[in-house]
């Protein structure tokens, strides 16, 4: 309505100009001087009430949005004035000014809301630009860190050089580990970074977390597994040679304790085959623990670039004895000329391991598919999976899959995914499983 009013009366002023232009130049002609002289004066009068009309307008308008910019609120119109469109314009400038008003103590009571969450919020979270300036961090996080008031990455130099060269060198969707130690104790942090704009500026958003509790609770979970694991395996070596042992002893023994002298043919020949069984034991149970040390003393990768397309190359040469005509592999690169910062014999060792665990699990089925593939996902990260159509892994060993000496296998050691992930841990990458029973398997070693 007030735009509408303020149109009608800028028209009738146009409109008066004109005309009185017009009048100024009949005059002319006519040679009217007197009406003349009257009609300029009007025409400079209606002029300036035009243009103080205009900025009278523009005034309100700019004081408007300048108070707006500078959230102050305070700004009130005159709603008792005589001109009408002044009125109506005075009044929507205010309703606009109290709508807005009341839309930003909105945000600030969401804001205060959401600034109590993160204060509240058991994991530490700071933000900061790309000049290092900190422009946020909770209360847990100065707590973790023990210093505040955090307001640049430099002061972690005094907490700790190698966190401060860690934050330095932080790139976006990057997960760290680092161990934070100081005269009281020893902290396990975990970081984690997202980039987020803010006023388009580019910041970055980390987030601290302490994972002691979690990293005991796995390791007695893990020790408890793998203590189980072990009775079991060394369990089962040793009862035989107990048995066959006391067998044997038994032989030599009368009943009264006496040594027996000599033998009976059939006995001598029942205690060979337990000597020979008792040695056979014996050997397994040292391949058992020589399979224990390998699995402890894994050399720190020597890395090199390696071509995706060698390293397929090579597998494909090794395995080609351990599969059969029935069971076929595809080797499938998404994208060409892809090559991998690794140990090559070292990574070779985990593909064939893993390439072998799929041949054998398709050993039951009159045909079968294998894929290897490699690639880039969606956070810029290499891979190399491999996968299978055969008949998968039952949930309730998807937990144990990987602990070192559990094995499905009749002649499996139980040491080659353990291992397998060992290595890729020391590549600062990652083995992980998805299995669907009679669907896939697939592990992803992610780097």
């Amino acid at each position: 309505m007030a735009s509408r009013n303020f149109y009608i009366q800028l028209i009738i002023r146009v409109l008066l100009i004109t005309a009185t232009a017009v009048l100024i130049a009949f005059s002319v002609v006519e040679r009217w001087y007197l009406i003349l002289f009257v009609a300029v004066i009007a025409l400079i009068s209606q002029v300036y009430d035009l243009i103080r009309f205009i900025n009278s307008t523009n005034r309100k308008i700019a004081y408007f949005f300048d108070a707006i910019k500078n959230e102050d609120f305070t700004l009130r119109f005159p709603e008792r004035v005589t001109i009408k469109s002044f009125k109506e314009l005075n009044q929507s400038l205010n309703r606009v000014n109290g709508l807005i008003q009341e839309v930003h103590l909105q945000l600030q009571i969401r804001e205060k809301y959401y600034q109590e969450i993160l204060k509240q919020a058991n994991i530490g979270i700071m933000t900061f630009n790309d000049k290092g300036h900190i422009l946020f961090s909770n209360p847990t996080l100065e707590r973790l860190l023990n210093y505040k008031p955090l307001n640049h990455i430099k002061q972690l130099k005094q907490i700790d050089p190698n966190l401060y060269a860690v934050f330095e060198s932080f790139q976006p969707f990057e997960r760290k580990l680092f161990q934070l130690t100081n005269e009281r104790e020893q902290t396990q942090l975990a970081l984690k970074s997202t980039p987020v704009v803010l006023d388009e500026n580019p910041l970055l958003l980390v987030v601290v977390q302490d994972i002691n509790e979690e990293l005991d609770e796995k390791e007695t979970d893990s020790w408890i597994r793998l203590i189980r694991v072990l009775t079991h395996e060394i369990m089962n070596t040793i009862t035989p040679i107990t048995s066959i042992s006391e067998s044997i002893l038994k032989y030599y023994h009368k009943s009264d304790g006496e040594v027996v002298e000599q033998l009976e043919k059939n006995k001598i020949s029942s205690a060979a085959r337990g000597l020979e069984v008792i040695k056979n034991q014996g050997h397994d149970l040292m391949e058992f623990v020589q399979g224990y040390r390998s699995f402890l003393n894994v050399p720190k990768p020597d890395r090199t670039l390696v071509p995706v397309e060698k390293l397929f190359e090579k597998v494909k040469v090794l395995m080609q004895l351990d599969v059969s005509g029935r069971i076929k592999i595809q080797w499938i690169q998404t994208v060409k000329e892809l090559d991998y910062f690794i140990d090559e014999k070292q990574l070779t060792q985990v593909l064939i391991n893993l390439v072998k665990n799929a041949v054998h699990s398709l050993e039951n089925q009159n045909s079968g598919c294998i894929e290897v593939i490699s690639g880039i996902d969606k956070k810029r990260r290499k891979y190399i999976m491999v996968r299978d159509d055969g008949p998968g892994i039952p949930e309730e060993m998807l937990d144990e899959i990987f602990i070192p000496f559990f094995t499905t296998k009749e002649k499996g050691t139980g040491i080659g995914l353990s291992l397998s992930r060992q290595i890729m841990q020391l590549h600062g990458g990652t083995l992980k499983l998805y299995s669907k029973p009679n669907e896939e398997t697939t592990f992803t070693m992610t780097f």
